[in-house]
């Protein structure tokens, strides 16, 4: 949620602009955590579909903030100083919104702010996980290493996601393809047969007289059909963007048939790769799986890690809680956490977890597609030659019957 305000600096100067949070005491406690006196803080009014669509289109792309974090990493690790840096990627990066943002942290930077509490002006862009991750190397000095990390972190998620984003693009086109060749057949072509069979008496099966009956109502219909259609789907985008329903919805997909085992694997291995990353910076073991859980889209898993946070805060081993969520973390990760922490090297086995996880995901991602192509295929052949079927049966009648005629 954007909000717009006013304060002063420490040394008394006018400042205004906007500023993200979830709530106006978040976006409150973020102006006062920079050192400002607000003097107001009111909410931007915007219709919820007007501010999903601006939203939409103003977000930064995964891959431009995997090529921002890779070069800073770079430039950092060649020693150039943190301001020169930023006016470097300023220079050289694409994205105008990016390039915008990076202006303001440069102006932010100058001013005396942290490179961290710069990133945490633009929450839409730079994760919690990453904010984090970002004040940790900032205490303990190890900037450009931390840095290194995140870049390497976002690389994986990305390959990640364009791999599975990539595998649904052909089965995508072949069912929507299909789909709008059946309804030109059924809409346009088939009725125009229908007066011709009835000419003549042929008697239509079952199959065919529905096909026919569904062609004319759609004929009759279809503005309101796409309105109904349209108001559907938008009741149910806003069902699921409420607190009840996102909750639905990320219980539908971690406890579907199939995708079910691949959501779980894959945030198995987003929490067990930002663990790792966060110990290593030297952040404690409860407080990183709370952050971790800010790396995972889905609410079920981020409520099953915040009472893993709170077990481990109570004196509890990290295992012992992940042993009784198996359902969510596989038994191989409490046993691997367990070993870890028997050893006194957590963030390596978690490290181990991503890296073997990931080779799972991958390989069913890769099983999935190989088997969903020849599957879809059949099917739709299968519904193609059906329809096909219920107007030739009755072309095949209807020239038997002319043919019966004219002898």
């Amino acid at each position: 949620m954007k909000f717009k305000y006013q304060a002063r600096t420490k040394t008394g100067e006018l400042q205004a602009g906007f500023v993200e949070g979830a709530s106006k005491e978040i976006a409150l406690n973020l102006l006062q955590g920079n050192e400002l006196y607000v003097l107001s803080l009111e909410a931007m009014q915007k219709t919820q579909w007007l501010g999903t669509l601006t939203d939409y289109f103003n977000r930064v792309r995964g891959v431009d903030l995997m090529v921002f974090t890779r070069q800073f990493a770079t430039m950092l690790s060649a020693q150039v100083p943190l301001g020169d840096t930023l006016k470097s990627l300023h220079s050289h990066t694409k994205s105008p919104i990016l390039r915008e943002v990076i202006f303001e942290m440069i102006s932010d930077v100058d001013a005396g702010l942290s490179l961290s509490q710069a990133m945490e002006r633009h929450p839409n862009v730079f994760s919690v996980f990453y904010i984090n991750l970002t004040r940790a190397a900032e205490a303990t000095g190890r900037l450009d290493e931390t840095i290194s990390y995140l870049a390497g972190y976002l690389e994986n998620e990305v390959g990640l996601t364009t791999k599975i984003r990539n595998a649904l693009i052909y089965p995508s086109i072949l069912i929507g393809l299909s789909f709008l060749v059946a309804m030109i057949l059924i809409v346009v072509v088939f009725p125009a047969l229908r007066p011709a069979f009835e000419e003549v008496g042929v008697t239509l099966p079952l199959f065919t007289r529905i096909i026919f009956g569904f062609g004319e109502f759609v004929a009759s219909w279809w503005l309101a059909i796409i309105v109904f259609l349209f108001l559907t789907f938008l009741l149910i985008a806003d069902y699921f963007r409420s607190s009840e329903g996102r909750l639905v919805y990320d219980e539908i997909r971690v406890k579907a048939p199939i995708l079910g085992k691949i959501f779980r694997m894959l945030y198995v291995t987003r929490f067990s790769d930002a663990a790792s990353i966060l110990i290593k910076g030297g952040i404690p073991i409860a407080q990183a799986i709370e952050i971790s859980a800010h790396t995972i889209d889905n609410t079920t898993y981020r409520e099953v890690l915040h009472e893993a946070a709170e077990s481990v805060r109570r004196g509890e081993p990290m295992s012992l809680y992940f042993g009784k969520s198996e359902f969510y973390f596989p038994s191989l990760v409490s046993q691997m956490i367990a070993v870890g922490e028997t050893t006194g090297r957590l963030e390596e086995m978690l490290d181990r977890i991503s890296k073997f996880y990931a080779r799972e995901v991958d390989s069913l991602v890769t099983n999935l597609v190989e088997l969903i192509q020849p599957v879809l295929i059949v099917a739709i052949g299968i519904f193609v030659g059906l329809i096909f079927a219920s107007v030739l049966i009755p072309i095949y009648n209807l020239t038997q019957a002319i043919g019966a005629g004219g002898f």
